[in-house]
Parts: structure tokens; C-alpha cells; sequence
């Protein structure tokens, strides 16, 4: 802010029915001393009128400073390149202040340039800064230069229902503060330049809760992956070598029938054949909660175990492109592209109509990346069905929360009729390094 005047003719009286306005009058001087314009005004030359001019503009501009503390300025002079401009806000009557002053967030006006037209007192208690340095100020010195960046093309291009982002915000005292900013453009104020209203939203209470809410869904996940290693642990030693017991004695007992009990015979052995289906299945069951072989053996081998399973039960041929990494990995980081293998897989089953899967493990520079390409019918990421319908939308969500878990992020690229690609990219330990890549 350039200057700012209380308009003279007026004075704020107990009721608050008049306003301060800040006008330039004609042939204007200004003040170094506190940066205020001032008129002129005729001195005899004496030291006495002197000295009694400064102690009116001294006056004067204690009570600007004053007006602007409390909010009562409604119009203020701003230097630009076009020269010295006047922004009023209008509608600015004190029923309207005492709303904005109320509210919990911070709220602002600003001119094209980022310019703080208007300030309320919530946000200068969030930059922890007088309400007088923030008034005139750059909205810019309140963000980093990465965050700049980003507001940049909302501030040129804002939408007719306004933008949102979210921002660390830059306090006095060089603290942060994570906070959203929603962005709306304003009347142009009977000037070329536009200006925008700004409501700025602590996140830091949203954060905290969201944080909360990650860690109490990985420990629901922690939990998850304990039962399923009980019941797989249960299924193997347990009910699996009972129906490996039950098959060999059904084996006897077919062997013990007499050639000439020809139907007995046979039924005895669709029996044996089905004890055998149903063995195999519950083993099949028992992999997929809790895979040994990848405690064992390691990520490349159960992929490929479970690719081979998989196209022989459903028919989809799996092409399997893998890296070998000198290091193995973390067993969470292993389980985890695990787990989202196996969602895709269980996806492509039930929704995508595919023929052909294409599924690559490789290192990209300090990360790990699995890619799961398939040749369905896609879908429109913003618009699934499955999310109306109950279908398939928690599993994309298991998926993300489970890269998110160990650092990572998960993209699902698809499209109508164009197939699906999720790609999973999770940090490699220090050190790990990939070897010569195989297609298997």
C-alpha cells in the first residue's frame, strides 16, 4: 500500500454509523517519514507552524493507522505501473466486517500483482504478523517459491466458480502452516486489473486427523495380515493334509473293489478326483492369504508362481517381465506389490474382459515400479461404475493405501475401450541395485 487516508470530513462515532474512507486530495505531498499522502496546507513560515503541521499530520496519521488496524479503511491509493490507483471495497459496511472478522479463516482481497488489498485479523494471527505490515503487502512472501508456482496459473486463469489448492503457508516467524486457499475472482473495481478474494482454511487440524486415520488403517491392514497368515497357516497344516488323508484312503478303497463292481469302481474314483480338486483348491486358497514362497524365495518367484496359476484357471495369457534386485527388498515393501499384483489380477478377472495381461518389474532410478497392463474394456478413472455400485472402487482405494503405506504411489491409467495400465512405484532401500531383466 502506497498511502492511506482517513477521510477527514467523517468521524467514527459510537454507533458505527460513519465509515473512513482514504482519499487523495489535490496537490498531494508526501510524507517520508510514514509513507502517507497528505494535502498542502498554508504556513506562515514560523517554527511554531511548523512544528504545529507536524504534530497534525503526526495526528493524522495515528488515527490512519488506527482506521487500518480496526478495519474501518474502506478505499485504498496502490502505485502500479499504470500510476497511483484507488481500490475501494465495496459493500464493505460494518455489519459486513464485524461477518468477516468472525469467521475462523482467513479472508483477503488482492490485486492482479498478488497485492493484500484487505486482510481480516484471522489471517494476520495466521502469518503471526500485524494486520498493519500485511494491508499493502505482497502475498507472495507468505509462500515458498514451489508453492508460487502452483497459485500462479490459478491467480492468470481462475474459474467462474473458483479454484482450491493446498499450500504450506510461510508465518513471521518461519513456521508453516498447511492450509487451503480458495480463489475466486472478483469486480474489477472500476479498474483494468482485476481482484480476487481469497479464503484461507487451516489444514493443520484436517492433517492431524487424516494422519490419524492412515495410521489407524495400517494397523486394521497389520491386523488383516496376521489373521491371514493364522488361516493360511491353519488351511496348510491342517485341513489340507486332512484331505490329503481322506484322498489316499479313497485311493486304497478304489483299489480294494473287484474288477467285476465296475460302478462302484468308478464312483469311487470321481470321488479320489474330486477330493484331489478340492485339496488342490484349499492349497490354492492358503497361497493367496500368505504366500511362503515369498518369505522364501522372494517377489520375482510368487509373481511368477501366481501369473502361471492364473492364466491356467482363467484362460488370459500373462506375459512376465521381471528385474532382479541384488538386494531383496523390505518384506512390507514386498507384500505390499504383492498384494496389488493381486488385486489387479483379481480385477482383470472379474471386470476388464481382457485376453492378454503384461505385468514388468523393474527399477527406475531409486524406485521399484510394477507395472499391470491388460487389453480390457476399461473405464473412465473419474466416473467408475464399480464406485455406484459397490464393486472394485475399494479396490483401487486398498491399492493406493497400500503403496501409500511404505512410501510409495500407485497411477491407474484407463480409458474406454482403450484397457487398463496400473503402475505401482514404491523407494528402494539404500544401496539395492537391479540386475540383468528376464522375461518369463
Amino acid at each position: 500500500m502506497k498511502s492511506a487516508r482517513q477521510k477527514s470530513s467523517s468521524r467514527l462515532d459510537l454507533l458505527g454509523r460513519a465509515r473512513h474512507s482514504v482519499r487523495a486530495a489535490a496537490r498531494p505531498t508526501k510524507d517520508g517519514a510514514h509513507g502517507v499522502t497528505r494535502p498542502t496546507r498554508a504556513t506562515a513560515g514560523a517554527p511554531s507552524g511548523e512544528f504545529a503541521e507536524l504534530h497534525a499530520r503526526l495526528a493524522e496519521a495515528e488515527e490512519t493507522l488506527r482506521a487500518i488496524r480496526s478495519g474501518e479503511v474502506d478505499a485504498v491509493v496502490v502505485a502500479g505501473k499504470e500510476g497511483p490507483q484507488v481500490f475501494t471495497l465495496e459493500g464493505a459496511e460494518h455489519a459486513y466486517r464485524v461477518l468477516i472478522e468472525s469467521i475462523n479463516e482467513g479472508a483477503l482481497t488482492l490485486t492482479a500483482d498478488k497485492m493484500i488489498l484487505y486482510a481480516n485479523q484471522c489471517f494476520a494471527r495466521m502469518v503471526k504478523r500485524p494486520l498493519e505490515q500485511v494491508i499493502g503487502s505482497s502475498f507472495r512472501q507468505f509462500l515458498s517459491a514451489e508453492d508460487r508456482a502452483k497459485l500462479r496459473p490459478l491467480i492468470k486463469r481462475p474459474g467462474k466458480s473458483g479454484s482450491k489448492i493446498q499450500v504450506l503457508l510461510i508465518a513471521g516467524d518461519g513456521s508453516q502452516m498447511p492450509v487451503q486457499i480458495s480463489i475466486r475472482p472478483l469486480a474489477k473495481n472500476g479498474f483494468k486489473r482485476a481482484t480476487f478474494g481469497m479464503v484461507v482454511t487451516d489444514m493443520t487440524e484436517a492433517r492431524r486427523n487424516e494422519e490419524m486415520l492412515r495410521a489407524l488403517s495400517q494397523r486394521l491392514v497389520e491386523a488383516q495380515e496376521t489373521e491371514r497368515g493364522r488361516v493360511a497357516l491353519e488351511l496348510h497344516d491342517r485341513i489340507t493334509q486332512l484331505l490329503c488323508a481322506v484322498l489316499v484312503r479313497s485311493q486304497t478303497l478304489a483299489d480294494k473293489l473287484p474288477a467285476r463292481d465296475g460302478p462302484s469302481k468308478r464312483e469311487a474314483m470321481k470321488l479320489r478326483e474330486m477330493l484331489g480338486k478340492a485339496a488342490e483348491e484349499v492349497e490354492r486358497i492358503s497361497r493367496n492369504l500368505r504366500p511362503s514362497a515369498l518369505d522364501e524365495l522372494g517377489l520375482a518367484a510368487v509373481l511368477r508362481g501366481t501369473s502361471t496359476e492364473f492364466a491356467d484357471r482363467t484362460g488370459v495369457s500373462v506375459k512376465l517381465a521381471c528385474v532382479q534386485l541384488t538386494a531383496r527388498l523390505p518384506a512390507d515393501t514386498e507384500l505390499t506389490l504383492y498384494r496389488i499384483f493381486q488385486e489387479a489380477l483379481k480385477n482383470v478377472e472379474k471386470h476388464a474382459r481382457a485376453r492378454h495381461v503384461t505385468v514388468c518389474l523393474r527399477q527406475q532410478g531409486g524406485f521399484v515400479q510394477l507395472a499391470i497392463k491388460d487389453d480390457g474394456i476399461g473405464f473412465d478413472p473419474n466416473h467408475h461404475p464399480a464406485k455406484r455400485k459397490g464393486k472394485g472402487g475399494l479396490d483401487l482405494f486398498s491399492m493406493r493405501e497400500r503403496a501409500t503405506y511404505v512410501g510409495g504411489a500407485l497411477i491407474v491409467k484407463s480409458a474406454p475401450r482403450a484397457g487398463t495400465e496400473i503402475v505401482a512405484r514404491i523407494p528402494l532401500p539404500p544401496g539395492a541395485t537391479a540386475a540383468k531383466g528376464t522375461d518369463l
